[in-house]
């Protein structure tokens, strides 16, 4: 069968190809949400937040310092990113089951 036949069923056996696709748009849809975050959604929040530097904010434990903020602030991304994702995907299973019907 030779090596490039092989490849080729390797690549339709595994869905390579389409496996490759939805990782280019999961990187794409990531930088998207990024922007939408620290573009759209923290501005407000630090609007909110007084003083405004609040990702900078630090619990000092003697020589250690938590860097709080910081920490918050990626947990606030990560639930608006898994919000938005979660969105997406409930948007595309009910687009999905209506074209069964």
């Amino acid at each position: 069968m030779g090596v490039l036949g092989e490849f080729s069923e390797f690549l339709r056996k595994y869905q390579a190809l389409g496996l490759a696709v939805a990782f280019i748009i999961g990187a794409a849809s990531t930088k998207l949400v990024t922007a939408l975050v620290n573009d759209l959604v923290m501005p407000i929040v630090g609007a909110l937040v007084p003083g405004g530097e609040w990702r900078t904010a630090a619990l000092n434990a003697g020589p250690v310092k938590f860097l709080v903020g910081d920490f918050v602030g990626a947990l606030i991304d990560f639930t608006i990113i898994a919000a938005v994702v979660f969105g997406i995907v409930k948007f595309v299973m009910r687009q999905d089951a209506t074209q069964k019907i």
